[in-house]
């Protein structure tokens, strides 16, 4: 019987491929000698070097008997050898560089190309001694066999021209050239002059140009070897730059047009690109008769027989359009652009309508060259866009548009992302057609698209929202419906990503939103993910940007409400976490927040939270407090913050007595130094304090008037639906009972300003707050300092108190505000904030005299429950006051209302002053107005 042979598949599983790989590996182990030391002894002793000797001793040493290493070595560090002495260096260690150059290999070469170019850029020695010590070496250098460093050789040489005076140029540079440009001489002597004589054009005049330079540039124009022309082809637009117009007319073109014609492709390349750079140097003859022939025939064969202008001629397309734009017929203009669509979709699966199954395959070089050439066209996509005039971008540039954004390679979409801001800005008001390819790059699965596109997100949200048709603040949203959804999935997409510079910078660019969407989006859509990333990521940079993007979206919320959750939320999640990291990141939270809030909002809300921290347990989070304590201290104003400096002070005490960690102690010692040196600033404004304080002001009022927008449109929306209520109980009434219809009227008189033209007033005083509010969401990110508003009739700067006057008998609004501390003034009159909960009324004629007792009980009663009307400490007579109430604000007293802040106009303040009020005057940081 024959033995039964089975066949099965071999086993790749984990445990199976791990034994064969160990298998492998006892292999590969095979005995050899091993050398126990990295050097001999013989080695050693020749790399050992007596100590006694000095730099320049030790260099010339090295030099003469030491390896190549060391060699190289010296060489390196000669700029610092200049720098320490360069007269020793000059006289003993540059001549034996010299002499080592000769047998040197290329390592050693190329650095002594580039420390040469060190010294001179240092300038260790005047442009004489360099030019004398330093030249010869670099000029013996330039014809190395290795044309690697042949060419580091002539960079150096190129930045010497540029310090060398003329005519050590002349003699020592442009009279050897003469030779050296001939026929008889070294392809690469050749090469080297072509570029040396592009640089000497600008250091001569015309004349000199022409008579020494012009003929040697017209011979190696002509030159035998391709690499020449090309090469002197090149410099072309440098001659041409330094000999003018009119010489360049009649040298240079006529040159350029027989090397456009050249066999070589390479060198009608150069010819086409220096024909494209000089278009600014011809005249519209020149352009119309020489130019545009050319273009043409260019354009006409690169699709055919010339394939290698194709990436030039895309890459300069725009140019060269845009550059003969004057001289196009209406044909031509046509002719162009239709060449400039063919460009853009070269390659892609469907062209002209067939598919790419019918057409041969394309080898990869000639895929590779057709992403470059679509590429190319969206570099010069904005230019196209002038050529063909904005207004018709719909219609002759839409398509073309689209395609590229949808491209299927990363660069050609990469391209178009870096380009979409100069898109926007040409298209101007027509920038709304564009919106849906912003949502696709935002929406786009490479981040090197995104990434591109951030670069300007926030101008270009700014030219969607405000430069389309629906400008209007109610209409952000609709001009781009799907803004939101990609933001949200760009933000996620670069979170999940490894590229955190990414996610980072798309953190600090979503800082513009409050002035694209709307308080309620950020706040459902984007504030909560902010602190998530603070509270989850694991980059420190990018918590730190999510972080101060929060403070941005707080700082222009809308809702007090909202304001305060949130505000709750990084204190107790972030400055009472668990995890050190994230108290850690409530301190750099708090710096956000004194940067961008106001003073009193920082030591309203996050003072004491702050301070908690000095006892935190763990060391690295009392040490950043203690860097943070100066900034703190600077939030504080005497005497108002008086009880806050106390706690400061007394936690500073607190730290001194009982830290046990020495590197926090030493950290508390030198802030401590650092507080006393600091001086507090006051309420009243202070002249080296000023432009802080004006800053300051400016935020606190911009703060205040959120809250005057939030209150103001409640009341609007209350008084909308009490007057259908209003209306709808009067008809009631009024049809059942006949009776009652006095006391109606009466009641609704009580609950509405008496006149007409007292309404009126305070309906236009309550809209111009509200426009002036509204206005407030679409001003710029850092507001600059403006003017103290000065009329009497609308709110004031601080902003705690507003109120509606009438003419007669007036209902006074009152709204509490619990954002803003209670300040008052000692004997001395200094400056105070006023309470949130004290409300302001205005005098309009003498009648409110004789009606104040009322109309004190029914102000009384329209305070909130719990909140009593605030007193202040000074008392003035009625001669102190005259000067306060000429400014039109001063405190009365009434008879059952108590102590309350009143704005007067300046028609009513002689009646009051001889009244004989006694008055208790105070005023607040903004300045009596």
């Amino acid at each position: 019987m024959h033995p039964i042979i089975f066949f099965s598949k071999m086993d790749f599983s984990q445990s199976n491929l791990f034994g064969y790989i160990e298998d492998l590996q006892e292999l590969t182990i095979i005995e050899r000698p091993v050398r126990r030391s990295l050097k001999t002894p013989e080695e050693i002793e020749r790399l050992t070097v007596d100590e006694e000797l000095s730099d320049i001793e030790r260099a010339v040493y090295l030099l003469s008997s030491g390896q190549d290493i060391q060699g190289t070595s010296v060489v390196a560090n000669l700029p610092v050898l200049m720098r320490q002495n360069p007269a020793e260096t000059l006289r003993r260690v540059l001549p034996k560089i010299r002499e080592v150059l000769h047998v040197a290999g290329v390592e050693m070469q190329l650095t002594a190309a580039v420390s040469f170019l060190t010294v001179l850029q240092e300038e260790s020695v005047s442009i004489h001694t360099y030019s004398h010590s330093f030249l010869h070496i670099i000029l013996q250098n330039l014809e190395h066999r290795d044309a690697g460093v042949s060419n580091a050789w002539l960079e150096t040489l190129l930045a010497v021209i540029e310090a060398l005076p003329k005519e050590t140029i002349r003699h020592e540079i442009l009279n050897p050239l003469v030779s050296k440009a001939q026929l008889s001489q070294t392809l690469q002597s050749r090469l080297v002059s072509c570029k040396i004589m592009g640089k000497l054009a600008n250091k001569f005049e015309a004349h000199i140009i022409k008579r020494e330079i012009l003929p040697l540039v017209k011979s190696l124009c002509q030159d035998v070897e391709y690499e020449v022309r090309t090469c002197m082809c090149r410099q072309l637009e440098h001659i041409a730059q330094g000999i003018g117009t009119e010489l360049t007319k009649t040298v240079v073109l006529p040159e350029l047009v027989e090397l456009a014609r050249d066999e070589g492709s390479s060198v009608r390349l150069a010819a086409f690109e220096t024909l494209v750079n000089l278009l600014d140097m011809f005249d519209a003859d020149d352009r119309s008769q020489t130019v545009l022939p050319l273009v043409k025939s260019f354009c006409e064969k690169s699709f055919k027989a010339d394939e290698s202008i194709l990436v030039s001629l895309s890459f300069h397309l725009g140019k060269l359009c845009n550059g003969l734009y004057g001289i196009f017929t209406p044909e031509q203009h046509l002719r162009f652009l239709e060449f400039y669509k063919k460009l853009s979709t070269l390659g892609l699966q469907q062209e002209n309508g067939h598919n790419d199954n019918q057409l041969e395959l394309q080898t990869l070089e000639q895929e590779k060259k057709y992403i470059s050439v679509r590429k190319n066209c969206a570099y010069n996509f904005p230019a196209m866009i002038v050529f063909v005039d904005p207004k018709n971008f719909h219609l002759e540039l839409y398509s073309i548009f689209f395609c590229l954004c949808h491209d299927p390679e990363v660069p050609v979409r990469y391209t178009m992302a870096i380009s979409f801001y100069e898109v926007a800005k040409l298209l101007n008001s027509g920038v709304y057609t564009i919106h849906k390819e912003l949502v696709t790059l935002l929406q786009d699965e490479s981040l090197e698209v995104l990434d591109a596109l951030v670069g300007h997100l926030p101008e270009i949200l700014e030219l969607m929202t405000n430069g389309g048709e629906n400008s209007g603040s109610e209409s952000k949203l609709l001009s781009i419906p799907d803004l939101i959804p990609a933001l949200t999935t760009a933000e996620q997409r670069a979170a999940t990503s490894l590229k955190w510079r990414t996610h980072e910078k798309l953190l600090q660019k979503y800082a513009c939103l409050p002035h694209i969407i709307s308080s309620d989006q950020i706040y459902y859509r984007f504030l909560h993910r902010m602190l998530t990333i603070i509270l989850t990521n694991n980059v420190l940079p990018v918590q730190k940007a999510a972080a101060r993007t929060l403070c941005v979206y707080l700082r222009y919320n809308r809702k007090q409400e909202q304001r305060h959750e949130v505000i709750q939320k990084l204190i107790e999640q972030l400055g009472q976490g668990k995890s050190y990291w994230n108290r850690l990141r409530f301190l750099d939270t708090c710096e956000f927040i004194m940067e961008l809030f106001s003073k009193s909002f920082f030591c309203k809300y996050f003072f004491l939270p702050v301070l908690e921290l000095t006892h935190d347990p763990v060391a690295n989070v009392r040490m950043k407090l203690c860097y943070l304590l100066p900034k703190v201290k600077s939030t504080l104003k005497i005497p108002t913050d008086k009880h806050l400096l106390q706690q400061l002070e007394l936690c500073i005490r607190k730290l001194l007595c009982q830290e046990k960690d020495k590197d926090v102690l030493t950290i508390v010692k030198r802030t401590v130094l650092e507080l006393d040196r600091m001086e507090i600033s006051v309420d009243v404004f202070q002249k080296r304090f000023y432009e802080n304080d004006l800053l300051d002001q400016e935020k606190e009022r911009q703060e205040h008037l959120l809250l005057e927008m939030e209150q103001l449109e409640k009341e609007k929306q209350q008084n909308e639906g009490r007057s259908t209520n209003v209306n709808d109980k009067m008809f009631e009434k009024k049809r059942r009972d006949s009776k009652t219809s006095s006391v109606l009227t009466k009641s609704i008189t009580l609950s509405v300003p008496g006149s007409s033209s007292g309404t009126s007033a305070g309906k236009e005083d309550k809209k111009s707050k509200l426009v002036r509010s509204q206005s407030f969401s679409t001003q710029a990110l850092h507001p600059k300092y403006s003017n103290i508003d000065k009329c009497p009739n609308k709110s004031s700067a601080t902003g705690y108190t507003s109120s509606v006057s009438g003419v007669g008998k007036s209902c006074m609004l009152s709204f509490s505000d619990d954002s803003f501390r209670t300040h008052s003034t000692g004997n001395s009159g200094n400056a105070a904030f006023l309470s949130s909960s004290s409300s302001r009324n205005l005098f309009n004629s003498a009648d409110q005299k004789n009606n104040g007792n009322k109309e004190s009980q029914s102000r009384k009663m329209s305070m909130p429950p719990g909140k009593s009307p605030p007193t202040l400490s000074a008392t003035l007579t009625l001669n102190t006051c005259k000067g306060k109430i000429q400014h039109g604000l001063a405190e009365y007293t009434a008879p059952s209302a108590g102590q309350r802040m009143e704005r007067i106009p300046s028609e009513n303040t002689p009646w009051l002053i001889t009244a004989g009020l006694q008055c208790h005057c105070a005023f607040d940081t903004n300045g009596l107005r």
